[in-house]
């Protein structure tokens, strides 16, 4: 028997015309494409979709756009598009122009722009009336985009399909596949790019806004993984190789200026890298990442560092006439924070205490005797001399030679007083030194810890992101 309808597609076809003109004159001559393939009114067309991802082809996180190119499928049913195989010489699949039958008006509700696809004119249509439409679509799509955890962050975009005037009652939709083969379908995905393609989560749902009618709406979830090598070579190493540096330059004596000299040229070094790789890191209104963090708290770490060589080379390098060690000063670095930290030659540190000490008292034992030197410079009998001078002319010269003898007296007298008091600068100064050196082994073991807890507790957190 001839199928339903044949009556009303018009005269015969001509038996010695190619099949396939004959049926695609026999399927369009009466088909009307404006409205919905179905008889009854009442049934429901399911549309089955599917999906498959080709190449992620750009992430834009200023923007919030990803783009993607895909492999899109569609499949429905068609009551006016059915035939008997027998008399078109067995011919079951057939291929027509899509502008001449009616098709579903599925769209991505994430659109934001019109992509660069290319054009599939043609659907597959079988004798049972099932109709495959069958296009590759570059997808521009807005997606709420998460860089914290930039470079080793994961993104997960939604497409969702849905009929833009149907509802659910009219047109329904359904996965072409099962969920799990959806899933990690991967087969013809692009993998040399910048990101890796996870998985594919399928969900149905139906949306209604306020009291309307309800829409079949089906969410396709496109999880992607960035790969983080190029970035830890250009951006996460210099920083790195910065940071060792700035720690080994601790060795250099703090009681040279050199020191100071290089933790500024770090410190520049540093600022001229981050303007460079400004313009690689991603930017969004609502946040930065946390390597933006992490490049911010290491130039911090730089500048704490150059503050304490500063501070250690005032300590070293004080001017003259400066005053002595503070003895609380003495007890708390010389004594509990060379235990404390382990210096080996912490006795070198409690015998330059008792020299400074020893050279305190003996520059006041030679304060005293250079007082009574002074005193004794003077003949007792200057008084009986200097009585006798007008009345005994011969105590002229010998009066004299005394005078000069107490003149070169008084001035060796000075002279070991001035070094005896340079003495007493030399061992302040040594004190402060070895002030200045306990001190800075304290800050440098405290900025080594800051540093190494801080890295730590960063490659931490990112391998948690990463394996989550």
């Amino acid at each position: 028997p001839s199928p339903p309808g044949t009556q009303q597609r018009g005269q015969k076809p001509d038996p010695a015309e190619p099949a396939l003109r004959r049926l695609s004159h026999y399927l369009l001559s009466h088909y009307q494409k404006g409205t919905r393939p179905v008889r009854d009114w009442r049934t429901t067309t399911n549309v089955a979709i599917d999906l498959m991802v080709y190449a992620i082809l750009g992430v834009d996180e200023k923007n919030q756009v990803l783009t993607t190119y895909i492999w899109y499928r569609q499949h429905w049913t068609d009551e006016f598009l059915r035939w008997d195989p027998a008399r078109f010489d067995n011919l079951t699949q057939i291929s027509l122009p899509m502008e001449n039958i009616w098709v579903p008006d599925i769209l991505i509700n994430e659109f934001v722009d019109v992509g660069k696809s290319p054009h599939v004119p043609y659907v597959y249509v079988d004798h049972h009336g099932e109709v495959q439409n069958l296009k590759p679509i570059q997808v521009m799509t807005a997606c709420s985009l998460d860089i914290y955890n930039f470079p080793f962050d994961v993104q997960n975009c939604s497409l969702t399909f849905t009929s833009w005037l149907h509802h659910i009652r009219d047109l329904n939709l359904s996965l072409w596949r099962q969920p799990e083969l959806v899933k990690f379908d991967r087969s013809i995905f692009m993998n040399q790019g910048e990101w890796e393609l996870l998985y594919i989560l399928s969900h149905f749902q139906e949306f209604s806004v306020k009291s309307s009618d309800s829409y079949a709406e089906m969410k396709f979830y496109v999880v992607i993984r960035r790969r983080p090598l190029f970035y830890t070579v250009s951006l996460l190493l210099p920083s790195i190789f910065l940071m060792v540096m700035d720690i080994v330059g601790f060795y250099l004596p703090p009681n040279s200026g050199e020191r100071v000299s290089f933790k500024i040229t770090l410190l520049l070094g540093y600022s001229v890298f981050l303007i460079i790789v400004s313009d690689t890191l991603p930017a969004t209104a609502v946040g930065t990442p946390l390597i933006g963090t992490y490049f911010v708290v290491c130039m911090a770490l730089l500048v704490i560092s150059l503050t304490e060589t500063i501070l250690i080379v005032r300590l070293v390098h004080k001017q003259d006439l400066q005053p002595h060690v503070p003895d609380w000063v003495k007890r708390l670095l010389l004594e509990r924070a060379t235990v404390l930290l382990c210096i080996r030659d912490r006795k070198k540190f409690s015998q330059g205490r008792t020299q400074s000490s020893d050279i305190s008292r003996q520059v006041e034992n030679n304060d005293s005797t250079a007082k009574l030197n002074n005193y004794s410079c003077e003949d007792p009998r200057e008084g009986e001399v200097v009585g006798s001078t007008r009345s005994t002319p011969g105590f002229a010269g010998h009066a004299e030679g005394s005078l000069l003898m107490q003149g070169v007296l008084r001035e060796i007298t000075a002279i070991r007083q001035f070094l005896e008091k340079r003495e007493e600068f030399r061992g302040a100064a040594h004190e402060w030194l070895q002030v200045g050196y306990v001190l800075d082994v304290l800050l440098f073991r405290a900025y080594l810890v800051a540093v190494l807890s801080y890295s730590v507790t960063l490659g931490t957190l990112w391998s948690v992101w990463r394996d989550a």
